[in-house]
């Protein structure tokens, strides 16, 4: 097991007159914690009394308790610590102006999951672009990619397909952490924040997060688990579908199917190309909530057996091809709305091109699909390598 030290700590034990004197907004959620459980709003207000005058959350709430696809949270006066909580999910997304009449500094503290459909990425760079405008720092303390950081997988986002899933270009999953991403997209796209990364000690990019000393927090209440986390960047494309991905069960996203599911006649139509790294086992469920409620689903369970070799991306894409040429009377698109965007389909904004499932409606093979967006991957990788902070090795 790799011992590291997380961004948070880093700046407690080191870094602490970085925040001297100065009075801040918290950007943060109570998955983020110290590595004795204490959370990091506790920590920060320990070590600086009377400097923090607002918590911001993101989506989920501060309490990570509230369900996906626009169910807002509230502003609320937390009543563990009695700071008060903005909401940035919901009717306001982005923080408005006054709120950063009183501060100096926005501190970030965010637990991600390396996916870009993950909207907390897009929470931070809406931040960061409205701190600069504000003309106020932003300083992010980081955190593990728990899917590590040499992987990169998926196409790149068009850009006509933005989103609060997508606000720019970016692999389905990106190998980057929250750090490296903010430093990542205020340079690129020149929003002129003055941004401050306190970097982890000891992480390097191989690294998975069941590999560190760091243990998971579910920063969403269908997150609970590193096995969700492994699946969940190929998982998340059937919220744009009538398949049930598994909300309402107590393996969300693992499971995957719909009442109309043959699961051993898909699981024997599969492409055995898509498979290595995982184990499918037929399964039949009934969801407690959400798509399918009450209702018998066959379908599969994914058991990821070499996470350093399974594409969940590309594994998902070919189940969405066969649920079609199985089932094609039967499956279908969700429609709008879904994050916050009215017109364009789910599936659009989740696969961030509707050539994608165009490609599928017509039975492309996905495996041609994958290797066609090589030449964005290697690009993106060169673009991104000045804004890494972790080597390899």
């Amino acid at each position: 097991m790799y011992m590291i030290s997380l961004g948070i700590e880093q700046l407690l034990k080191s870094s602490a007159h970085l925040l001297k004197g100065k009075r801040f907004a918290f950007l943060t959620h109570a998955a983020a914690c110290v590595r004795s459980g204490s959370s990091s709003l506790a920590e920060i207000m320990a070590a600086f009394p009377g400097q923090l005058q607002a918590a911001w959350s993101p989506q989920h709430g501060f309490y990570g308790v509230k369900q996906a696809n626009m169910v807002p949270s509230k502003d609320l006066l937390d009543p563990l610590t009695g700071v008060p909580v903005k909401s940035l999910y919901g009717d306001r997304r982005q923080p408005a102006p006054e709120m950063f009449s009183d501060i100096d500094l926005v501190l970030v503290d965010l637990v991600d999951v390396g996916c870009r459909v993950y909207t907390y990425l897009w929470t931070l760079v809406l931040v960061i672009q409205s701190a600069a405008e504000a003309g106020v720092p932003v300083m992010v303390l980081d955190r593990p990619n728990p899917l590590g950081g040499e992987k990169v997988e998926g196409n790149l986002m068009r850009s006509e397909n933005s989103s609060f899933v997508g606000l720019y270009p970016l692999p389905m999953r990106h190998g980057m952490t929250l750090g490296e991403l903010a430093g990542y997209f205020n340079g690129v796209y020149g929003f002129g924040c003055q941004l401050t990364v306190v970097p982890m000690d000891g992480w390097q990019r191989h690294m998975f997060l069941e590999e560190t000393d760091v243990f998971w927090v579910p920063p969403s209440p269908n997150m609970p688990t590193m096995n969700t986390v492994l699946v969940y960047p190929g998982q998340v494309l059937l919220e744009g579908t009538n398949l049930s991905e598994g909300r309402g069960t107590t393996t969300p996203f693992e499971i995957f199917g719909a009442p109309f599911i043959e699961p051993e006649r898909l699981l024997a139509e599969i492409d055995r190309r898509v498979l290595p790294g995982v184990f499918l086992r037929p399964t039949y469920f009934s969801p407690t909530f959400d798509k399918w409620s009450e209702k018998v689903c066959g379908g599969l369970q994914i058991h990821v057996t070499d996470r350093r070799i399974f594409q969940p991306y590309l594994f998902s894409l070919e189940l969405l091809r066969l649920a079609m040429k199985l089932y094609g009377d039967q499956f279908a698109w969700l429609q709008p709305p879904y994050e916050y965007e009215y017109k364009k389909l789910p599936i659009d904004i989740l696969t961030g091109d509707e050539r994608i499932r165009l490609a599928l409606e017509k039975g492309d093979d996905v495996v041609s699909l994958d290797e066609s967006w090589l030449p964005g991957l290697q690009e993106f990788c060169k673009r991104r390598q000045e804004f890494l902070l972790y080597s390899t090795f």
